[in-house]
């Protein structure tokens, strides 16, 4: 297989996971606060197949911007049905980001521990394209246009009356939002925004440099 192949395969396998995490956050958040809609559905599941939707996965795949089949929530079985909603939306970029964050634990403990191996070489390569693809995912979803999660958290903040008269056009602005990704009138922005949280999961996860950094010490009999 070609290494474009490789790159291509490691990306289906990463978007297989990314995908349902951040959908089974939705459906997790929304049952912990009282709205069974999702689980009775069957989106309680990490199971690709249960949020899986054929063009946007392949999007993800491609153009690393796609999106699953939408979590079902009915407000009304939430106690507080504007939070309720908003941290319900909340729930699938912070499941991203906590996967982001394995994500890269995996990396570095593959980088600096695992033998130089094909099989530890793709290990490491599966784990660095899950922490970029979660992060654009979360960062991706909080923009707060509809119908990405980040307008779902405005709800909680806006009068009904604005959020719902913007609603009715989440169709057109959602064709427009991804014209604009795919012709890279937002690559600046979103590197940005994707750099730093690369930066801040690089750092939260620092403690295993230094495992490293002075295992290496240890190992040549140096004092640090």
């Amino acid at each position: 297989m070609t290494a474009q192949g490789i790159y291509y395969l490691i990306r289906a396998a990463v978007a297989l996971v990314a995908i349902p995490f951040h959908e089974a956050g939705h459906a997790l958040a929304a049952w912990l606060l009282g709205d069974d809609t999702a689980k009775r559905e069957g989106r309680l599941s990490l199971n690709p197949f249960r949020h899986f939707d054929l063009l946007g996965t392949l999007c993800m795949i491609v153009a690393g911007v796609g999106w699953a089949k939408p979590v079902s929530t009915d407000p009304r079985n939430f106690k507080n049905p504007k939070a309720g909603m908003a941290l319900t939306a909340l729930a699938g970029p912070v499941a991203n980001l906590l996967l982001a964050y394995l994500g890269m634990v995996g990396w570095k403990l593959l980088y600096y521990w695992a033998p130089a191996t094909p099989a530890a070489y793709l290990a490491a390569r599966f784990c660095q394209y899950l922490v970029y693809m979660d992060i654009g995912l979360a960062v991706f979803n909080l923009i707060p246009v509809p119908p990405l999660d980040g307008s779902r958290i405005l709800l909680a903040v806006l009068p009904p009356r604005l959020y719902f008269g913007v609603m009715r056009y989440e169709k057109a602005i959602l064709i427009v939002l991804l014209a604009a990704v795919w012709s890279g009138f937002l690559d600046a922005p979103l590197g940005m925004m994707n750099d730093g949280m690369w930066d801040l999961l690089d750092l939260c996860t620092g403690y295993i440099d230094k495992i490293a950094l002075s295992a290496y010490y240890a190992s040549v009999g140096t004092v640090i």
